[in-house]
């Protein structure tokens, strides 16, 4: 039951965004700033997002050689271009909208821990490096032997680094606090707890039906819709293809006189660490188990835990003494093609999700253009 009031002030909106994560919120301030007439509705359905914005590693990241050429043998080279350009021009986005101390931005490089296995791929460094030549003209990726002595990791176990200028990683949560804050001030309304049930598009706009505890169900009403619920999408339109990808993540006390800084992968990026000050986050391994981990579940994946832990011990903090501090895991999607999923379903409904791993990179972008789908 709902009262005059609550019909009259609460219920109708230009737009509703569905899902406040990165690419939600991206949206949002993207519409307002393009359009600030507008009125515009936020629901989540959770306290906090609910797949992995507040749960990520906070990677300002577009890819590492090994994940690039991985691409190469089934992508032709100008994709492979123009979705780096994406996520490149989304970090730059991002950085215009928000200043780096802001959200913690640290611009340390990135890294990739190669193993003697992996080691051919540094034969091909020139290739990658011709095909981002558009965006690095003075190049992207350089051999750094030295690095795996001088950064204390397991010179049996790494046998070289490569190294990237551009890349640098930030605080996920100043970020996302930040960008909330952002929203609130351009006059984006938030609603939490909010899980929406359906969409239903009628003669004048969008019914948009809320899961209330109180209320039952309250029906919003909008001219537009964006649906950016990530790896959740499916429940809302099934007949769009995104696969939930769950990440296990871990993090250890502060280690005194910690020796690297900087954002590092390794195995194609399935495997991501970095330092948050003096401790190690350290993420990944989905690749041990692709069938198990793509659950929307936040639940732990016991086998992956003990694989991140006995890595973090023999190759990245070898003889070194740690503590684990805290354990989670996040919820990712992605697409067999690995490019985002951005669109109208129809003229009132747009969707965008599905960043595959970068969305702190891709997100401001992506809100761009969702945003300007709405507009259309």
């Amino acid at each position: 039951m709902l009262s005059f009031w609550e019909t009259e002030s609460f219920l109708h909106y230009d737009v509703i965004i569905i899902g406040s994560g990165i690419v939600g919120l991206s949206t949002a301030i993207s519409l307002k700033e393009k359009a600030p007439e507008k009125s515009v509705l936020l629901l989540e359905r959770g306290l906090f997002p609910s797949g992995a914005s507040t749960r990520n590693a906070g990677f300002a990241s577009f890819g590492s050689l090994t994940e690039l050429l991985s691409d190469l043998q089934h992508t032709p080279p100008e994709t492979v271009l123009a979705l780096t350009e994406k996520r490149w021009r989304g970090l730059a986005r991002l950085r215009e909208r928000l200043p780096d101390e802001v959200m913690d931005y640290q611009h340390t490089g990135g890294f990739e821990l190669l193993s003697e296995k992996q080691l051919p791929a540094l034969e091909s460094i020139e290739k990658v490096n011709e095909v981002l030549r558009p965006l690095f003209p003075e190049g992207t990726y350089t051999n750094r032997p030295d690095l795996v002595k001088t950064l204390g990791f397991n010179l049996e176990k790494v046998k070289t680094i490569v190294h990237n200028p551009y890349e640098g990683h930030l605080h996920t949560g100043k970020l996302m606090k930040a960008l909330l804050q952002l929203a609130q001030e351009k006059g984006v309304e938030i609603r939490t707890g909010a899980e929406v049930m359906e969409i239903k598009e009628t003669g004048s706009g969008v019914c948009v039906y809320v899961q209330d505890p109180v209320r039952k169900t309250v029906p919003f009403q909008a001219q537009k819709v964006a649906v950016c619920t990530n790896a959740f999408s499916q429940r809302l339109l099934p007949d769009l293809c995104v696969t939930p990808g769950r990440g296990q993540v871990i993090i250890t006390k502060p280690i005194p006189d910690l020796k690297f800084k900087g954002a590092f992968h390794f195995d194609e990026g399935y495997y991501y660490l970095r330092n948050v000050g003096q401790r190690v986050l350290f993420g990944g391994g989905r690749n041990l188990a692709f069938q198990a981990e793509a659950t929307t579940d936040i639940s732990y994946n016991e086998t992956i835990l003990a694989e991140l832990e006995k890595l973090l011990a023999e190759v990245i903090l070898p003889g070194q003494k740690f503590e684990i501090e805290q354990r989670w895991s996040g919820i990712m999607g992605f697409t067999e093609d690995k490019q985002p999923i951005i669109r109208k379903t129809s003229d009132r409904i747009v969707v965008g999700f599905a960043c595959n791993g970068i969305g702190v990179s891709l997100s401001s972008t992506a809100g761009d253009e969702i945003a300007e789908l709405l507009q259309q």
